[in-house]
């Protein structure tokens, strides 16, 4: 499709046309590009407006930038705050201050993960630190679980310590709720990543768990 026939399928009331647009959007320059996709950051379609999100990460402006943090801060569809957060993890550094408020300001547990597997990805120990200590505060199950992993991540950086601190107390966790043993699970997996003594100590208590799922992750730890 030559740019003519994009602004003309962005117009389009086929969403699909719409979508085949933005898809197309992808081998033009940030100049021609990130105008048009800007012009569909309030399109009717959670879909369209998840497309727009990666089309401009692709496209790595100033202004793009700052429509993927309104899409992030302010778009109705957690699918579309996820996707602009993925996305703007794609700049680098830059977008780690800006991830980590969006994470403590939206509750949702779609985004909340995005944003710590973007963080994950980027050389942001102390962001990543902030985050999932929120995030294993929260009450959803498998944010904190992505928490979790997430001290794993830092086990071999200089948050080891800060992280390890915070998983150790759950290694007995015994919060009422039927799925807790994931989290305990969970836990052992991570102490694996940790060198130290603590760690290793942890995990050989954690054989002796009343829950035949968490002995097993733990023996496949310790290996």
């Amino acid at each position: 499709m030559n740019i003519y026939q994009i602004e003309a399928a962005l117009s389009s009331s086929d969403s699909n046309d719409r979508l085949k647009a933005i898809a197309q959007l992808r081998g033009y320059n940030p100049k021609q590009a990130v105008p048009l996709l800007r012009s569909k950051l309030q399109d009717p379609e959670f879909l369209v407006r998840s497309f727009v999100a990666m089309g401009l990460g692709r496209q790595q402006t100033p202004e793009s930038f700052t429509a993927l943090l309104e899409l992030m801060k302010c778009d109705r569809d957690p699918n579309v705050r996820a996707e602009a957060a993925n996305s703007l993890s794609m700049f680098g550094k830059i977008a780690a201050s800006h991830l980590v408020l969006a994470f403590h300001q939206d509750d949702h547990w779609l985004v909340r993960r995005s944003i710590m597997a973007a963080l994950c990805e980027m050389p942001c120990p102390e962001e990543l630190l902030d985050v999932c200590v929120c995030g294993l505060a929260g009450e959803d199950l498998t944010v904190r679980e992505a928490a979790i992993d997430g001290f794993g991540v830092l086990a071999s950086g200089n948050k080891q310590a800060e992280a390890l601190q915070q998983v150790l107390p759950l290694v007995s966790s015994t919060v009422p709720e039927k799925s807790e043993w994931r989290i305990r699970a969970r836990v052992a997996r991570a102490l694996r990543k940790f060198d130290h003594p603590q760690a290793k100590s942890a995990i050989s208590y954690m054989m002796k768990d009343e829950d035949h799922r968490v002995v097993a992750a733990a023996l496949e730890s310790s290996l």
